[in-house]
């Protein structure tokens, strides 16, 4: 992910206190009686992915409206990279990442980013920003016209890089976050999930070659 934001945010107690807006009663009623596979539904307020577990990031703020989420970015990461299922990420996420920690560190401190969504290579789900605050995981950004895609996307972290396939876990817990949030959020349409190179093309390379987009949309 690429920083959106150098200062650092007033943190409250409670991060995701106060960023809740209204949602309207379309979204509100699409929400409530959406029912998914594999035990992942959006909950009835339409901020959380019941079954993912929850780790508040401060690193977020609130959309500029409030009920438009129209776009699905897919990100990849591993920290170190190439290394998989160390706390790294989840550290980075929250700010409490340790720039001593590894060499590679020391570029990131002071870097401020998160995702709603993070996908470990056992499929683990862990959710970080409601879905109506603004994650600050995409960075310069553009797509079909607009700019600023985190004023409008929901972000999902997988845990990998470009030089090796995900998991069958990893994308079959995938397939099932897409479906639900397709089903809570109309407006992100098939052709509305997208890569990270997609909105960032020249300065963003994920999810890179091994995703498996076919396999993504299989029997959908």
């Amino acid at each position: 992910p690429t920083a959106a934001h150098n200062e650092s945010p007033a943190h409250n107690a409670d991060p995701w206190r106060n960023m809740r807006p209204p949602r309207s009663d379309a979204m509100r009623s699409s929400v409530t009686t959406a029912r998914f596979s594999g035990g992942v539904r959006v909950s009835a307020d339409g901020d959380w992915l019941l079954g993912a577990r929850q780790v508040a990031s401060p690193n977020h703020d609130a959309r500029p409206v409030a009920d438009d989420i129209s776009l699905l970015v897919i990100h990849a990461i591993s920290l170190p990279p190439e290394r998989f299922s160390g706390p790294a990420v989840t550290q980075l996420f929250t700010n409490r990442l340790d720039p001593a920690g590894h060499p590679y560190f020391a570029a990131l401190a002071g870097v401020r980013v998160s995702a709603h969504l993070f996908i470990r290579r056992r499929g683990e789900l862990i959710q970080f920003v409601p879905f109506s605050a603004r994650a600050w995981h995409a960075g310069a950004s553009h797509w079909q016209g607009r700019d600023r895609c985190n004023d409008f996307s929901i972000g999902i972290e997988l845990e990998g890089s470009d030089h090796r396939p995900f998991t069958a876990a990893q994308m079959r817990r995938l397939r099932q976050v897409v479906a639900a949030l397709q089903s809570a959020f109309p407006q992100i349409t098939r052709e509305r999930v997208v890569g990270h190179s997609d909105i960032a093309p020249g300065r963003k390379t994920d999810p890179g070659p091994w995703f498996d987009w076919d396999q993504l949309w299989r029997d959908r």
